[in-house]
């Protein structure tokens, strides 16, 4: 199993920060493959925005995006300059792995003099990647925060998740079994509640844990999770017509 900041016995949840929707697949597979807890997003903006969401342990962000540039989010991280975007998920100590497809040295020395932990040139092996992340996280365990152990159970609408023990309990307190593709796709959702996630970016979440990955399998695993939420379905997952879903209900990490 993964190392993790918080909690040995619960993998680490990694944000990739990446543009080209293909290699971040790649590297969102690499990672689910090796154990860990990813999300993915294209931009410095969706980064804020995800970090608002919930916490990370370690951030792999690609030098080259839109608009404000892999180099310029590491150094407001470090600088610790989320105060723009207020919130308690982006400390400036968060590990972070910067890659790009530039492998000159002044490169790998400005992505490193400016904090980030380790500086990978594409292309680059899966295997090689999955070292890298796990020398890193094994860097930054020390001093971790007990926090994040105590915020690792959601509760929603009189549900519970436990995240640690991979268990969903419904509001009378019985035990829901749940695959393991059903928990990764409600874990997206409750990561992301009240926002609207797009069918490809599920398939990006799930792609490792499905056979057949296709907007039909995604709506299929939908279709199964709800039926496992019963009567509470409607009112949780909705569809957006031609867009993908979204989780109406208010989420709270205790």
């Amino acid at each position: 199993m993964a190392p993790n900041l918080s909690d040995p016995d619960l993998p680490a949840r990694i944000l990739v920060v990446e543009d080209d929707a293909g290699m971040r697949t790649l590297i969102l597979r690499a990672l689910q493959g090796g154990g860990f807890r990813v999300r993915g997003v294209s931009s410095g903006e969706e980064m804020w925005a995800a970090l608002d969401v919930a916490p990370v342990d370690l951030i792999i962000l690609d030098v080259m995006l839109p608009g404000v540039s892999g180099i310029e989010l590491c150094r407001a991280l470090r600088n610790g300059q989320g105060a723009a975007h207020p919130n308690e998920t982006a400390p400036a100590q968060v590990p972070i792995i910067m890659v790009s497809a530039r492998a000159e040295e002044r490169d790998r020395v400005t992505g490193l003099e400016i904090g980030a932990d380790d500086y990978v040139p594409k292309p680059f092996g899966q295997r090689e990647l999955l070292a890298r992340v796990r020398a890193v996280l094994r860097r930054g365990s020390v001093g971790t925060s007990t926090e994040k152990v105590r915020r690792e159970t959601l509760r929603f609408a009189g549900w519970t998740l436990d995240l640690r023990r991979r268990e969903l309990t419904d509001p009378t307190g019985a035990t829901v079994d749940i695959s393991g593709a059903e928990h990764d796709l409600l874990t997206s959702f409750l990561d992301n509640p009240q926002r609207v996630i797009a069918r490809d970016r599920l398939l990006e979440l799930s792609r490792t844990r499905l056979g057949d990955v296709s907007d039909r399998s995604i709506d299929v695993l939908v279709s199964r999770l709800r039926r496992k939420l019963g009567h509470d379905a409607d009112t949780l997952i909705r569809t957006v017509r031609g867009l993908g879903y979204i989780f109406v209900a208010e989420v709270e990490r205790v």
